[in-house]
């Protein structure tokens, strides 16, 4: 019932602003929104908009989703860190586009609902953390690509240091007033920083 809503999203929202990667518009058109969205929601999950998905939290709109995966340009062999689960949207995409996926997320009620709905949905290759964004996962660094999808004041010097040569990291950037920031680590380990437009995300929270 919800592939007409999908696929206008797809042409309007996603093709229609710029979006052009084959294999970005493929995982998003094979991703199911709607089961990522409270129930409540469900009737507008492909609207184009953020939507809450409790305890202050939102899930993104799909248009700065794709653009920032596009961004990133992620590949099949990637291993990518997400900072903010969420309600699993962004790495149940990602798990598409990369090798592995690791996920990580401080609100415990999430992290639990998250986890679970991933694993029933029968994703295979996401592991998802319960913890600081800030920390970043060590056990599995260095990463080949990876994404905030909640906004620190100044982007965390742990995650840049678990970012692998060769590697990018995108995040919003800042407190009332945000920047989307995409970052580069070239093969000397010397750190590019280039803005690329305005956004509005949740604070990233510390524990």
């Amino acid at each position: 019932m919800f592939q007409d809503e999908k696929s206008k999203m797809i042409k309007d929202q996603l093709i229609g602003r710029g979006i052009k990667d084959a294999k970005v518009l493929k995982a998003m058109s094979s991703t199911p929104r709607e089961e990522f969205v409270r129930e409540r929601d469900k009737l507008v999950s492909y609207a184009d908009t953020p939507l809450s998905i409790g305890w202050g939290q939102t899930i993104s709109q799909p248009y700065i989703v794709a653009y920032m995966l596009e961004r990133l340009d992620i590949s099949e062999e990637h291993v990518v860190l997400e900072i903010g689960t969420g309600s699993g949207y962004e790495a149940a995409i990602l798990s598409r586009l990369a090798k592995e996926v690791v996920t990580i997320e401080i609100v415990e009620d999430l992290y639990k609902e998250a986890k679970n709905r991933l694993e029933d949905m029968g994703y295979k290759n996401i592991e998802v953390i319960k913890g600081d964004g800030y920390r970043g996962y060590e056990k599995k660094a260095p990463y080949d690509r990876i994404i905030l999808s909640a906004a620190p004041t100044g982007i965390p010097e742990t995650l840049v240091g678990q970012l692998a040569i060769g590697g990018k990291l995108i995040a919003p950037i800042g407190g009332l007033f945000q920047d989307l920031v995409l970052i580069e680590k070239d093969e000397s380990g010397k750190i590019f920083k280039e803005r690329l437009l305005p956004v509005r995300f949740v604070p990233m929270v510390r524990e």
